[in-house]
């Protein structure tokens, strides 16, 4: 059985590219950081589990200040998937490029820690421990479900210079110095 393949963005301005990965971004937030969320705080609520809340409402302006760092590392990379990939972060528009360098030189892939940052952000927001284990809970479900097909359908795409990189720099746990981009060609580590 072969993989699932990414389907590679048609070549579009840069413009349309960040556009498409803006509004993507808006239907994610949407549903993985407000509906879902709303229904598991709803769900906790209507069966008697308590959150908490903090004095001085610490948690909301903690929760307010760890979804903004999340939310900016998720634009910012979202942001270079199009402007120097020439495509979109979704499966269906795949960057024509590989992307290699801001967040990316650090960690391969910081949408989805921003993803799993801004969602454990709602919940210490709401208070809710629920909300922060269904956040908690995506870190896995990527790691063994998204990352897999991901790899293979970019190591298919971008061959040596991808299986380099991947070599080079970790999946969950920055990597400082980060990643050069003269690393993709040379094969240097350092």
């Amino acid at each position: 059985m072969g993989y699932i393949r990414g389907r590679e963005a048609r070549p579009a301005s840069t413009g349309w590219n960040v556009l498409k990965t803006l509004a993507q971004l808006v239907v994610f937030w949407t549903v993985f950081l407000f509906v879902l969320p709303t229904g598991v705080y709803w769900v906790e609520s209507a069966i008697g589990l308590d959150g908490w809340r903090f004095p001085s409402a610490v948690h909301l302006w903690f929760g307010a200040g760890l979804f903004a760092l999340g939310g900016s590392l998720g634009v910012t990379s979202g942001v270079l998937m199009a402007v120097r990939g020439g495509g979109t972060p979704m499966p269906t528009d795949c960057p024509r490029e590989l992307v290699v360098v801001g967040p990316y030189r650090y960690i391969r892939n910081p949408m989805a820690v921003a993803g799993l940052t801004q969602g454990i952000a709602v919940g210490l927001m709401l208070g809710s421990p629920a909300v922060i284990l269904y956040a908690a809970a995506g870190g896995p479900v990527w790691h063994l479900l998204v990352r897999p097909w991901e790899e293979a359908d970019l190591e298919r795409r971008f061959g040596a210079p991808y299986r380099r990189y991947r070599a080079a720099v970790r999946c969950w746990l920055p990597r400082f110095p980060g990643y050069r981009t003269d690393e993709a060609h040379t094969g240097s580590v350092g």
